[in-house]
C-alpha cells in the first residue's frame, strides 16, 4: 500500500511540476497572453476598472471597464495601446507567482468586499487557461501573492502616466 501511495504521490508532483512550470525566459507566444488589472466597486471615474491584455509584443486595454465576475471569464473589448507602453509591462509575466496555478478557487481572499478593490487575472500560456479574483488588502491573501500585487498595481500605474 505504501508503494501504491509514494508512486500516486510521485506522479501528482511530476505532473504539477511539468504543467506549472514556464520557461526562466517566459515570452507569451502567439496563442499564450495574461490580462491583468484592478476593480474598485465603490469609485467613480476612468480608471475604477483598469482591464489590460499582454499578448505576444503588444499590449491592449480593455474599453468595457466592466466589473469582473468571480464565476467566469472576463469578456473585454480591447484597444491596441502604445508600443512605449507595451515596453513598460512586458515582463508582468516574469512576476507571475507559479504557485497561483496550484490555487483551485477563483477567489482570492475577499476581493472588494471592504472597498479594498481587487486584482483581475487570467493566465493563458501552454494550454493552462485560468483567471482569479484577488483581494487587494494583503493580510487577506497568501504571502506568495504580496511581490505579484504589487507588481501588477506598479504596472497599471506605469501604463497610466
Amino acid at each position: 500500500m505504501k508503494t501504491i501511495n509514494f508512486f500516486g504521490t510521485l506522479l501528482t508532483g511530476l505532473i504539477l511540476i511539468t504543467a506549472c512550470n514556464k520557461p526562466d525566459d517566459a515570452k507569451l507566444s502567439h496563442s499564450d497572453y495574461l490580462v491583468f488589472g484592478h476593480f474598485i466597486g465603490e469609485c467613480v471615474g476612468e480608471r475604477c476598472i483598469e482591464i489590460f491584455k499582454l499578448e505576444n509584443d503588444k499590449l491592449y486595454e480593455d474599453r468595457n471597464d466592466n466589473y469582473p465576475w468571480y464565476k467566469d471569464f472576463y469578456k473585454g473589448n480591447y484597444d491596441l495601446l502604445s508600443s512605449e507602453k507595451f515596453e513598460k509591462v512586458k515582463d508582468l509575466i516574469d512576476f507571475f507567482p507559479d504557485s497561483l496555478l496550484l490555487e483551485n478557487a477563483t477567489l482570492i481572499g475577499q476581493p472588494d468586499v471592504t472597498d479594498g478593490g481587487g486584482l483581475y487575472v487570467e493566465y493563458n500560456f501552454n494550454g493552462i487557461n485560468k483567471f482569479w479574483l484577488i483581494d487587494q488588502i494583503k493580510t487577506n491573501v497568501p504571502d506568495y501573492l504580496h511581490p505579484f500585487i504589487d507588481k501588477v498595481n506598479e504596472k497599471i500605474e506605469l501604463i497610466n502616466q
